[in-house]
């Protein structure tokens, strides 16, 4: 796994992501109008947001209108607000799972368990980070080509505001930061296998000692030994005998010596 400094800065990246997440998304300068008038009386300043429009005037007033209907937007608007939503979602789900995964914490349970955690939640990150970066690059090429736009007049002209590329920071934090978690567990791993999947050291010992003592009664135990027979005739006058003879070797010295006699009386006359 990856160092644990790298996965506090990895941490740190992320805590980073979603705070710019949340800011940009409830800020009101998506974009703001490229038009500057003169007239003291009339609105200087005009800026659009996913939520409310404000508009500052030369005199120091500033007034916001919320957007109450969801239907009448735009199709752009409605998919930037969905998608910054599940993207602070899904970035604070993966926080929390990533804080799970750091090596320098106890909490989690052991290290398959944080290996888990920190790609799941660098999983959350960088599914995060995307969901910032679809509505941002939607919402600046929504504003470029208004303002290139030769049919549109001078006064309803916008550029892209400080909220967009607040957006596109945040997007970069949660994907550098998703990815560092997610190669943090990548890595086969290596050593010994966990305490817990192996056998318990007082049954190991007996299985040892065990051992021990078979190889210690095979090397007292005496080899076999294998005994060589051989069967000789020996006749003495009218009775016939057999001679067995035994010994450990075939040709050695003789161990055993047995005789069976066997009387037979031939008939006389044949």
């Amino acid at each position: 796994m990856a160092s644990a400094g790298v996965q506090i800065f990895a941490f740190i990246l992320a805590l980073l992501g979603i705070f710019g997440a949340m800011v940009a998304t409830l800020l009101p300068n998506w974009k703001v109008s490229a038009d500057m008038g003169a007239n003291i009386i009339t609105a200087i300043s005009q800026m659009q947001g996913l939520w409310m429009d404000c508009t500052w005037y030369s005199t120091g007033m500033f007034s916001c209108t919320l957007k109450y209907s969801v239907l009448s937007l735009p199709a752009y608007l409605q998919t930037a607000r969905t998608t910054m939503v599940l993207s602070c979602v899904l970035a604070a789900l993966g926080l929390c799972l990533a804080s799970l995964g750091l090596k320098c914490t106890r909490w989690g349970g052991g290290r398959r368990s944080k290996r888990r955690a920190a790609l799941a939640g660098g999983s959350c990150l960088v599914a995060a980070g995307l969901l910032c970066l679809v509505p941002a690059s939607w919402f600046i090429d929504e504003v470029i080509s208004s303002f290139l736009d030769s049919s549109v007049p001078e006064s309803s002209k916008f550029e892209p505001g400080g909220a967009v590329y607040v957006a596109f920071v945040s997007s970069g934090f949660l994907f550098l930061g998703g990815a560092v978690f997610c190669v943090s567990c990548s890595g086969k791993r290596r050593g010994p296998r966990a305490p817990a999947l192996l056998a318990p050291p007082d049954k190991l010992l007996q299985e040892h000692q065990l051992q021990q003592q078979l190889q210690q009664q095979l090397l007292l135990q005496p080899p076999p030994q294998h005994q060589y027979c051989t069967l000789s005739p020996w006749t003495t006058g009218p009775a016939t005998a057999c001679r067995i003879t035994c010994s450990e070797t075939e040709g050695g010295e003789t161990m055993v010596e047995a005789e069976e006699e066997a009387e037979a009386e031939e008939e006389e006359g044949k």
